[in-house]
């Protein structure tokens, strides 16, 4: 799901406004955003695993779903799709994401659970997937996440 909103809020940068299909996208762009917000952890700010499953026991909050959540809210209100009021979601995810870090002895940051690539699959499937800690996808995104958030609180 994450990289789907990223992708959503991409083409905005690259489509003319007066391209034929591109209300059809920011209107996708503004249900996605709005949907996701009703799903973010009230405590950590974090999204879940299984976004719609907060509730599960054998659910976990996630990382990489994370930061892409936060990018993209905060290049929807970039983008005019939503309004402002949705940026307290994407600064309490970055918050989130920032109280997740950890320090190794020589004081490199560690981003932690970050689920090991997903595909389609039923609840089971996603809430037994592996965690991993600094995987590419998931720093990529923490990063993408980082550049955007501060846009909104400049």
């Amino acid at each position: 799901m994450g990289w789907y909103g990223l992708e959503l809020a991409q083409f905005l940068d690259e489509l003319p406004a007066d391209e034929p299909g591109r209300e059809a996208l920011v209107n996708s762009l503004r249900d996605f955003v709005h949907a996701l917000i009703r799903y973010q952890d009230a405590e950590s700010g974090l999204w879940y695993q299984v976004v719609d499953k907060g509730n599960q026991s054998d659910n976990w909050l996630e990382t990489s779903c994370t930061s892409l959540f936060v990018y993209t809210i905060a290049k929807a209100i970039k983008h005019g799709v939503v309004g402002h009021e949705c940026a307290d979601a994407a600064v309490k995810g970055y918050e989130g994401l920032i109280r997740t870090l950890k320090f190794d002895e020589q004081e490199r940051v560690i981003l932690p659970l970050i689920c090991i690539g997903t595909s389609a699959g039923d609840y089971e499937n996603n809430v037994t997937r592996p965690t991993s800690e600094n995987d590419l996808h998931g720093v990529g995104a923490f990063v993408m996440a980082c550049v955007e958030v501060q846009f909104l609180i400049k």
